[in-house]
């Protein structure tokens, strides 16, 4: 107890991390506020009682309550998501991306702000979806002008949350976007964990212990599968400068398992939102939107089929443009190093890809297991607002931005010369780190 009161005065003691921490709580205040400001022209007491279901209930516990309570931050930050896997495809099929991939910096720059213009047009015909799921009898004066109004004002509302998740990642502690998304999950907690206690409090508190037990257990998996690497030796050869004499030094090269970290079951959701929000602004009685209704709804068979099937095919796709076996090699033969056993150039290039490849079929599984939990969970008796915390994008998106965050405040504190947040173990986030010293 007296690490962690040490931990938080070195926190708070370094001024420019502390002035990030009150900045991240700023930003993350308007955004939660946002939440509760309901469109113009919708009756807040005639909206539908007990919020979205089914896949739209998923998108409702990503925004926090945002979809259900009809806000002006309606569609959060998923619109972005969207087109940024749109730019993610782009890269690998256009030459042109491919070229700004290339360019370092810039060509991020340049790449992020086409992902911003994408998101217009995405959030505009998304919000049009929108609008169909909200309970006719809340729209005060439907129409035209309504229809139009309303997608200006969700439009704007989500570029007004992607400028929030940058300022967070510029003037906060970073990872803005994935901060937005948790804090929006994080709300729900409280009352997602009253709920199922109060209601296995009339069958008996043992099996709620039970499910405390098992969700402590999971989100374990989770931090283990998070922070799993495949370590391999690289060795430098012996450098002879002037009359100082450096004799060989060995060193690893940390390849994640869950290389992709939370990214691919991001992407995966905001492709599962399509057929869900297009069978609700279809024609409701359609037999055929009532069988893509029925289909992809969380506990049905094909939804959680199709749901981990994109989900390893995201992860080996967001590994392969992450991860750059080549830049890898070359970046060894640069700085003298070599693998142990392997000829440097195309020999290690190819060995590391291997590797790569093999770890991350098992993290790939993984990563759809623990996504498809919560519709297990909900089959097994626990209530759908908290068996969503079992698994799936909502437990992956908090343990992967926690740990981000650690890591981030452990860096500030670590160039302070203070002690770090844990006396043993390490803590590693999503980023890649792949740099080799030399």
């Amino acid at each position: 107890m007296n690490k962690f009161i040490t931990t938080i005065k070195n926190i708070f003691a370094i001024e420019d991390l502390r002035m990030r921490i009150f900045n991240t709580l700023f930003f993350i205040a308007i955004y939660r506020l946002g939440s509760y400001v309901v469109l113009p022209g919708v009756d807040p007491t005639r909206l539908t009682q007990g919020g979205a279901t089914g896949v739209l209930g998923i998108l409702d516990t990503l925004l926090g309550g945002a979809f259900s309570h009809a806000s002006i931050f309606a569609l959060g930050i998923m619109p972005y998501i969207s087109a940024s896997i749109v730019l993610q495809l782009l890269t690998i099929a256009v030459p042109y991306f491919q070229k700004l991939q290339k360019e370092g910096e810039s060509g991020r720059k340049k790449i992020n702000q086409y992902t911003r213009i994408l998101t217009i047009p995405i959030v505009a015909l998304q919000s049009v979806g929108f609008i169909a799921t909200i309970n006719a009898e809340a729209i005060v004066n439907p129409g035209v002008f309504f229809t139009v109004s309303t997608a200006m004002i969700v439009t704007a509302g989500t570029l007004f949350c992607m400028w929030l998740g940058e300022k967070i990642t510029d003037k906060g502690i970073g990872n803005g976007i994935s901060m937005i998304i948790m804090i929006g999950i994080v709300s729900r907690l409280p009352g997602a964990l009253i709920g199922e206690a109060t209601a296995r409090t009339m069958r008996g508190s043992l099996i709620f212990l039970i499910e405390l037990v098992v969700l402590f257990l999971v989100v374990m998996a989770v931090i283990i599968l998070t922070q799993a690497v495949r370590q391999i030796p690289v060795q430098y050869a012996k450098q002879i400068g002037g009359a100082a004499s450096l004799s060989s030094q060995r060193q690893y090269i940390p390849m994640k398992v869950n290389a992709a970290g939370v990214m691919p079951i991001i992407f995966a959701q905001s492709l599962m939102f399509v057929p869900a929000i297009a069978a609700s602004a279809w024609n409701k009685n359609s037999d055929t939107a009532t069988l893509i209704g029925t289909w992809f709804q969380p506990d049905h068979l094909v939804y959680n089929v199709v749901f981990g099937l994109l989900i390893i095919i995201f992860t080996y796709f967001y590994t392969a443009i992450s991860v750059n076996p080549n830049q890898i090699a070359d970046d060894l033969k640069r700085s003298g190093g070599f693998i142990p056993g392997v000829k440097p150039g195309r020999d290690t290039s190819e060995f590391i890809d291997e590797v790569l490849t093999r770890i991350t079929l098992p993290g790939a599984v993984a990563l759809a297991v623990i996504a498809i939990l919560p519709s297990l969970a909900t089959v097994a008796g626990v209530t759908r607002p908290f068996a969503q915390f079992y698994g799936g994008t909502s437990l992956i998106i908090m343990v992967g931005v926690v740990l981000d965050t650690m890591n981030q405040v452990k860096s500030y504190l670590l160039m302070r010369h203070y002690d770090g947040m844990m006396k043993t173990g390490k803590v590693r986030g999503r980023s890649q780190n792949i740099a080799l010293a030399s």
